[in-house]
């Protein structure tokens, strides 16, 4: 049997190859930087392997953030429901669903008996730095800003107890599940804004998973509000 060796050339700047001390030659394009390592074997035997060096890109701030987040609402067991479990723990066990969106989205159509706290409104002031704002969103062509409602919290309080049984919805719903293409899930309104609720002692706090896109789209209980 042939006995090859082989030789790692590291001077290429886009790829390495790898030649063999036999007659043959075998080019295997390769982008991410790799290190090899010599391994010796009992019978004093040696192989050489090659292993991928390549490192995960960067996370943004916003993914740390929602990193975070997601790891105090795994702590505080906060539990994601779907939405036909979310209409059985409202009828059957005195959950009150809270729906995080704007108020007009909930007017065109909500679960009877939610409660409407929008953890994002609409820019309202007028000072320089809001105006700023108000055009960096136009240049994007939304003409309808948001900012996070800083009583949000406080709006809560006055309708919900810290004992409260609470479905936190929003439109999306997003997840806290891993999958492949998001290991930390979907971060989404709700769930940011279940984040804050336990942040601050609210001890009952589950998480509508699918939204009320998926409400809306099971055909379950709806009504909508005059203007």
């Amino acid at each position: 049997m042939l006995a090859a060796s082989y030789i790692l050339n590291s001077n290429l700047p886009c790829s390495s190859r790898l030649h063999s001390s036999s007659e043959f030659s075998s080019s295997i394009p390769f982008s991410p930087p790799i290190t090899a390592r010599f391994h010796s074997s009992r019978s004093g035997s040696r192989s050489f392997q090659i292993r991928s060096a390549a490192t995960k890109p960067a996370k943004t701030p916003a993914e740390e953030d929602w990193k975070i987040k997601r790891e105090l609402l795994l702590e505080k067991r906060v539990r994601s429901v779907d939405v036909k479990e979310a209409l059985r723990l409202q009828k059957e066990n005195n959950f009150v669903i809270l729906d995080v969106r704007p108020e007009a989205e909930f007017k065109e159509g909500h679960p009877p008996g939610a409660i409407n706290v929008q953890i994002y409104r609409l820019i309202k002031e007028w000072t320089a730095w809001d105006i700023a704002r108000r055009a960096a969103f136009a240049f994007f062509g939304i003409f309808a800003g948001t900012e996070e409602n800083p009583e949000f919290l406080q709006i809560v309080e006055s309708k919900l107890d810290k004992d409260a049984k609470i479905i936190v919805a929003c439109s999306s719903g997003g997840t806290m599940r891993p999958s492949q293409n998001l290991p930390e899930g979907q971060q989404s309104r709700s769930l940011i804004a279940a984040y804050l609720l336990v942040l601050n002692g609210y001890k009952n706090v589950f998480h509508l998973e699918g939204g009320l896109y998926s409400w809306f789209k099971e055909g379950l209980p709806a009504v909508a509000e005059d203007e």
